[in-house]
């Protein structure tokens, strides 16, 4: 799609730095940029690129605009405003109306006539898909699920029985939605499976990267809210709520009934513990071990970077030794009349 910079300034309420009727369509990086694309300068770090990009224009912020040496949108957010013409540029591609000869749809099923139900596709007893949304090829909706208005679900998606899914929901290959927690009571060396009686319900505007797996509650539901955004291969227990537009990278865990709250972002490889609540706005570096409940907003981290071979030795071999030289620093503690730490360090273990 074609579409010039004047429409976009009108549009997105950018001020334009150069012509109005200059054409672009598509969207590159700056170092890579044609004379039809439009790129953008939100990281610093590119901003030596910006001299020599070949781009038709570029999204900067009001600092950089003065630099820029082709035609400037002007943008106190320049990467939102490029997802934003991201999507002018390529439009999502409609499906057709309708179901497919392959597809199996149970009698008591309630498909909107806007809806398309691509090949192979299974939809169970009192499931319903509301208008214009997409069940791709071998898609199973079980029985008693909805999808909202507008909501796609890609291709090899699996909603459990009694799954709700909002409106406008992007749910990407391999996504499984209510399959059961892991929920198993002990009793004399064996194990006794917990039925998991609650289902999963997902909010409006909600991205759902492929191969990522929600559990259905044991008793109460699993709740994803308004607007959170998760990437690949994510698994998220039992009962867990994650609060509205929080968004949380590929192969993060997230154990039975912990609350996350809304606006938090979680890096990848993050374990959340169960049973735990997350305030608001809290953002956890990848790779971290969360193992107590987080209740003020702010930036979090735990893990140790890599390090050469040597220097993780050594590193290792103190942590070893931290146990006796905690004993020794009480000890003189003790004798020279300091209180207060010996017991801090109980209260911190």
């Amino acid at each position: 799609m074609a579409v010039t910079l004047g429409e976009l300034a009108v549009r997105l309420g950018c001020e334009l730095q150069g012509d109005p009727a200059t054409v672009v369509d598509s969207v590159a990086t700056l170092a890579n940029a044609h004379p039809r694309a439009i790129s953008f300068l939100a990281n610093p770090r590119y901003r030596a690129q910006l001299t020599d990009t070949r781009a038709a224009a570029v999204i900067v912020d009001a600092r950089a605009a003065a630099g820029c040496p082709v035609a400037a949108l002007i943008a106190a957010n320049p990467y939102a405003t490029f997802a934003r013409i991201a999507q002018i540029l390529y439009p999502r591609r409609a499906e057709t109306p309708g179901i497919h000869p392959s597809a199996v749809i149970d009698p008591t099923a309630r498909i909107d006539p806007s809806a398309h139900i691509a090949p192979l596709a299974v939809i169970g007893a009192r499931a319903s898909v509301a208008a214009r949304a997409v069940v791709g090829p071998h898609c199973v909706v079980g029985e008693d699920s909805s999808i909202g208005a507008d909501t796609v679900l890609v291709a090899r998606v699996t909603l459990c029985a009694g799954v709700k899914l909002g409106e406008r929901d992007i749910m990407h290959p391999g996504v499984v939605l209510g399959s059961d927690g892991f929920g198993f009571a002990a009793d004399r060396g064996a194990f006794i499976k917990v039925p998991q009686v609650g289902a999963v319900r997902i909010g409006n505007d909600v991205e759902i990267g492929s191969n990522t797996t929600i559990d259905r509650g044991a008793i109460e539901d699993t709740v994803i809210g308004d607007g959170v955004k998760l990437d690949n291969q994510i698994q998220i227990g039992h009962a867990v709520r994650i609060g509205a537009h929080t968004a949380i990278a590929g192969c993060t865990g997230i154990s039975g009934s912990t609350q996350i709250g809304a606006r938090c972002q979680i890096g990848g490889a993050v374990a959340i513990n169960g049973h735990l609540t997350i305030a608001d706005d809290v953002y956890i570096s990848g790779a971290s071990s969360i193992t107590h409940s987080i209740t003020t907003p702010g930036v979090y981290s735990s893990c140790i970077p890599a390090e050469d071979m040597r220097t993780w030795r050594k590193l290792v071999a103190r942590f070893k030794r931290l146990g006796a030289v905690w004993e020794r620093l009480a000890a003189l503690e003790r004798a020279t009349g300091v209180s207060g730490h010996e017991e801090q360090g109980e209260e911190d273990e």
